[in-house]
């Protein structure tokens, strides 16, 4: 497993927990599938630029510091 895909994986999960959505619901607002958010969160696929945007709006969080949280983890 890549580490940035485990860190985007948790970092992910962070904040769709304290968002309080479980991963059906984020999935929906984001128009993907749930077992798709379950597979970015356990770093067995890679987010496109497009669903990173998605997933970012329905957790009202901006990209960048989604991305800076990333970075923390990996440094």
């Amino acid at each position: 497993m890549n580490n940035l895909n485990v860190a985007f994986g948790k970092v992910l999960k962070m904040y769709r927990k304290e968002a309080g959505l479980s991963q059906e619901q984020l999935a929906l607002q984001c128009d993907l599938d749930r077992t798709y958010i379950g597979l970015l969160e356990r770093a067995e696929r890679q987010p496109t630029i497009t669903t990173i945007f998605k997933i970012c709006t329905a957790l009202n969080v901006k990209p960048h510091e989604f991305i800076k949280d990333i970075e923390k983890l990996i440094n």
